[in-house]
């Protein structure tokens, strides 16, 4: 006998066979014990998910004299009778090449005559979406007042396409994509059948690879079957779907992420020169970016993604060096290539730009990247050392060793320039006032390193006191105590920004931007500008952080409100 393709071999004979599709095996199995069969049926959804196996076992089924479970017996001589290819109780048509008038005409003709051996005439027309516009109105009036005898299944992968009129005229199941885990069991349960070994990885990777579709699960593991006499690994996967080396792919993506432009497109000429093709050697990119996407945000990622423990390393690795941000822009730069990837004359052109484009985050404006490049900035901010030269800007001192912890708190990461207006010096004959660390201002050279240790007591200096009513001066000597008590230059950054004035005994600090108001705001914020305050001598609300125009709109809506309500009354603000 001639061999059979494992996905004819395997195809379900009853409804229990089926893999998934609970939803519409149940309904089909009640119509079937109820003796409640309709009269046209539409099964729709992706190509190999079992709309062709369910329309012949519910073909046969309805016809059965004593089905069981819903599924036919295949004892009985109306069973016998249907497994005769010569028989024409079950006819099954092609839509896609019989698809004109005629076709249906003839079958329009055809249908009134009464079955042979079982009690319904069953049409599977498949491909349904094929048929012309004619041959759908040459069809619509049978549909829909068919003779008692007659049951319609109709099959298509786009329902889309189908004129309303025929959908309103049938009962429709959806059937979906079938989950890996329920396609893995059934490659499981095929391999042992045929007797052939396996890597649990090699079975996920195949499972996978069949993207929710029995058939072309199965198709791919009949090629990987014969691919080699032994056991089936993960690499005979890799090899027999063409992949390229899952290491080579890892330091591709590493480059990119890491900005390294040069070896980035040094690694895609060696894939594209070696013959590798553009839609290939995308997908792999875009497979890998996705593990490394699951590896980073699911707990579970390694059972989710099922790979071998040395190349979820590899995987797990990449993700963790990678910003979310950084990582989700370069899976869109990806995707966007694969959409335009269809249509262009230049596919190389196309893949290599969008790997400079990846691997060059200075030169991408798109918001994901621009968060990203932010993201990585704090990340240098808080792990440097920065110290103010002789100009007053503070710069990044790469040859100052962090040798200490209270080196560390002296010289927060920070990057800033005080207006001389703002700075107040300290002066030492004065006894009042606010105690201050002693780091070094503006001008002066920092302390020694090599000089200080842990134990050593700071020198303290006393600051001269806020003078109400000096709002330049209060700024300044503020911006100096922030300095001294924030970790982050992100809020000194943001306080810079900031107007100031005193209105009455209250210090205001003023902002245009909503952005730095709300952030300003926050609990974490706010704490940290109370203590500068605190320490510079405002206590007791003496302070407050204003929107610009808050307050004068609520005003000048509260006064027309009033000026509604009370149309006589004379207001005046002061």
């Amino acid at each position: 006998m001639a061999y059979l393709a494992l996905y004819r071999m395997f195809r379900p004979s009853t409804l229990n066979d089926v893999v998934r599709q609970e939803h519409i095996v149940t309904v089909l199995k009640n119509q079937i014990s109820t003796d409640r069969i309709g009269h046209a049926y539409l099964f729709c959804g992706p190509r190999g998910t079992g709309k062709t196996s369910i329309a012949k076992i519910f073909a046969a089924a309805i016809n059965c004299n004593s089905p069981v479970d819903g599924s036919p017996c295949g004892e009985c001589p109306a069973c016998k009778a249907l497994k005769d290819p010569s028989n024409l109780d079950i006819t099954e048509i092609d839509a896609a090449s019989n698809n004109g008038v005629d076709e249906m005409r003839d079958l329009r003709e055809k249908v009134q005559y009464p079955p042979v051996a079982g009690k319904y005439k069953v049409y599977i027309i498949d491909e349904v979406h094929m048929l012309s516009p004619g041959a759908f109105n040459a069809l619509l009036k049978t549909l829909e007042e068919p003779p008692r005898h007659a049951v319609f299944i109709l099959a298509t992968t786009e329902a889309q396409k189908i004129p309303a009129t025929i959908l309103s005229r049938c009962m429709r199941f959806d059937f979906k994509l079938i989950p890996q885990e329920d396609l893995e069991a059934r490659l499981r349960y095929v391999f042992d059948t045929i007797g052939k070994t396996y890597e649990a990885e090699a079975i996920s990777a195949i499972a996978r690879a069949g993207a929710g579709s029995v058939r072309d699960m199965l198709s791919i593991a009949d090629t990987c079957a014969s691919y080699t006499s032994g056991k089936l690994t993960y690499a005979d996967v890799n090899a027999v779907l063409g992949n390229a080396d899952f290491e080579e792919v890892a330091a591709l993506c590493a480059a990119m992420s890491a900005g390294e432009s040069g070896v980035a497109f040094e690694k895609t000429e060696k894939f594209l020169a070696a013959g590798k093709s553009v839609g290939m050697l995308l997908k792999d990119v875009m497979n890998f970016l996705n593990a490394c996407a699951v590896a980073k945000t699911c707990r579970d990622g390694k059972q989710i993604l099922a790979l071998p423990d040395e190349t979820y390393q590899k995987v797990a690795a990449v993700a963790t060096a990678t910003d979310g941000h950084r990582l989700l822009r370069l899976s869109e730069i990806f995707a966007k290539v694969e959409t335009e990837l269809k249509y262009s004359t230049s596919p190389r052109i196309l893949f290599e730009t969008a790997v400079l484009k990846a691997s060059m985050p200075e030169s991408d404006y798109d918001i994901e990247s621009l968060i990203a490049r932010i993201a990585a900035l704090e990340q240098q901010i808080e792990k440097a050392v920065f110290v103010q030269n002789e100009g007053g800007r503070c710069a990044l001192n790469t040859d100052l060793p962090k040798t200490t912890a209270v080196e560390e708190e002296e010289y927060a990461p920070v990057d800033m320039d005080i207006p001389p207006e703002m700075d107040v010096p300290p002066d030492e004959g004065e006894t009042g006032g606010n105690v201050y660390f002693d780091d070094g201002f503006r001008g002066k050279e920092p302390p020694k390193t090599e000089t200080k240790q842990v134990e050593e007591k700071p020198t303290l200096r006393v600051v001269k006191p806020v003078v109400k009513g000096d709002a330049k001066a209060t700024f300044g000597t503020f911006l100096r105590c922030i300095r001294k008590i924030a970790k982050s230059g992100v809020l000194i950054t943001l306080c810079m920004d900031l107007d100031s004035e005193y209105d009455g005994d209250t210090f205001v600090l003023y902002t245009s931007s909503d952005t730095i108001y709300r952030s300003l705001t926050q609990e974490k914020h706010m704490q940290l500008i109370t203590q500068a305050f605190e320490e510079i001598g405002i206590t007791g609300g003496g302070f407050e952080v204003r929107l610009r125009g808050k307050q004068s709109d609520d005003l000048n809506k509260s006064v027309n409100e009033i000026k509604e309500t009370f149309g006589g009354v004379k207001i005046e603000i002061k």
